[in-house]
């Protein structure tokens, strides 16, 4: 079985993944997928008129409510799919994704990771309006939405039916397959590693922490979406407190080499020593970074903001801008920032046999470590919150596929 799934994954990688530049710059790699997010960015922020800038107060404006009405339509707030969404995406990505990026392309791949931010912000307002345009109300009570729904009937309405029920078929499958693995599998495993430093009772049984993980998650996922949302609307922004509160301590205490970092990451994004790969490789590492990260244009999100009350698809997504802003923009930079400050990603340093084995938390909790000594606890709780955010969210993603392949009778929660 593991042979088949490595087979499958292979596969998948040759197509999604293959190198555009075909090996004619030395030691740097540009992703297929990476290149296309990129291209899908860069022409949505032109066509809406960079509405990631523009919009912000406006956006801000809708998310507090201002512009409620009882016409309003959905499961959920709008403040609750946004957590919702931001509990996928608020995760290890900011924690070991950041430190990895800047270890492999040098400190110039923040630069480049918060101008990703802002082009994922327009991507991000581009399908979270396609999912509430195109949203289905099922017979059951629930709201389908997501890329399943807009690459059906968008593209149905172009002329391109079967097309469009071709794409959202393997988009559907794609999801679950991401749910189980990057979802659910991979988060639980990340989570059991680093809890288990601190606990070293789970690494001697493991099988004990896998059931307490699932009963957790199992408690708030078999439900519905709102309670869903009403977990997400509170675990999100302590989650973010707590993280945000020990980057602004150590920021706090580096505070006269702030300008110093930011002087660094400017200058190596556009001039990046060969050892990094150079710009290219910066941009690289900056752009893969960050779609890791917000996921922007991957499809999942629009999922979690289909149930949204709201009268109109486009007050969504002007919300929607505002993950990638939070995820990206301001925690990744401030992660960035501690890393660049306290110099652990040095390739000359004593950290260098992290970066090689790609161990991006543990480059993390180092840097933080510096300062705060007592930082792993925090790093391990963070991990764990992060881990079971992501659990509960992608679990509905991946249920909203499987409904959208064989109905609603095939599901048995999230009602």
């Amino acid at each position: 079985m593991s042979e088949f799934f490595s087979n499958i994954n292979s596969f998948l990688e040759a197509i999604l993944f293959f190198d555009i530049l075909f090996g004619y710059v030395d030691g740097v790699k540009l992703p297929f997928l990476v290149a296309w997010l990129i291209s899908g960015g860069v022409y949505l922020t032109i066509l809406t008129k960079f509405i990631n800038l523009r919009a912000m107060k406006h956006s801000f404006d809708i998310l507090r409510g201002r512009y409620d009405t009882e016409k309003d339509v959905g499961q959920i707030s709008s403040l609750g799919a946004l957590t919702t969404a931001l509990s996928a995406t608020v995760g290890l990505g900011n924690i070991a994704g950041v430190a990895l990026a800047i270890g492999i392309g040098g400190p110039g791949a923040t630069f480049w990771m918060i101008i990703a931010g802002f082009l994922g912000m327009s991507l991000k307002f581009t399908e979270v309006t396609l999912s509430i345009q195109y949203r289905e109300f099922l017979k059951d009570g629930s709201i389908m939405g997501g890329a399943m729904e807009y690459l059906s009937k968008g593209l149905a309405q172009k002329g391109y039916a079967k097309f469009g029920k071709i794409l959202s078929l393997i988009f559907a499958v794609l999801m679950i397959g991401g749910a189980i693995g990057g979802g659910n599998t991979f988060q639980v495993s990340q989570a059991l590693s680093a809890v288990s430093q601190e606990i070293p009772f789970f690494a001697h049984y493991p099988i004990v922490f896998g059931i307490i993980i699932a009963i957790l998650v199992g408690s708030v996922i078999i439900g519905d979406i709102k309670r869903i949302a009403s977990t997400t609307e509170v675990l999100v922004p302590f989650m973010a407190i707590v993280y945000i509160g020990a980057s602004i301590w150590i920021l706090g205490y580096h505070f006269d080499k702030i300008d110093d970092a930011f002087s660094i990451i400017f200058h190596e994004a556009f001039s990046a020593s060969a050892v990094y790969g150079g710009t290219l490789g910066a941009i690289i590492q900056g752009f893969q970074r960050a779609a890791f990260s917000n996921e922007a244009g991957i499809g999942s999100s629009p999922i979690a903001h289909a149930p949204a009350k709201t009268k109109y698809a486009i007050r969504q997504g002007l919300i929607a801008l505002y993950e990638p802003f939070i995820d990206t923009v301001v925690i990744c930079t401030m992660t960035a920032l501690v890393i660049v400050i306290t110099g652990v990603y040095a390739h000359d340093g004593a950290y260098m046999a992290l970066i090689e084995a790609k161990q991006g938390a543990a480059l993390t909790s180092v840097a933080y470590g510096t300062v705060i000594w007592w930082f792993p606890i925090i790093l391990t709780a963070s991990i764990f919150m992060f881990a079971f955010s992501t659990l509960i969210s992608w679990s509905y993603y991946g249920e909203r596929a499987w409904v959208y392949l064989f109905g609603s009778n095939s599901s048995i929660y999230i009602n």
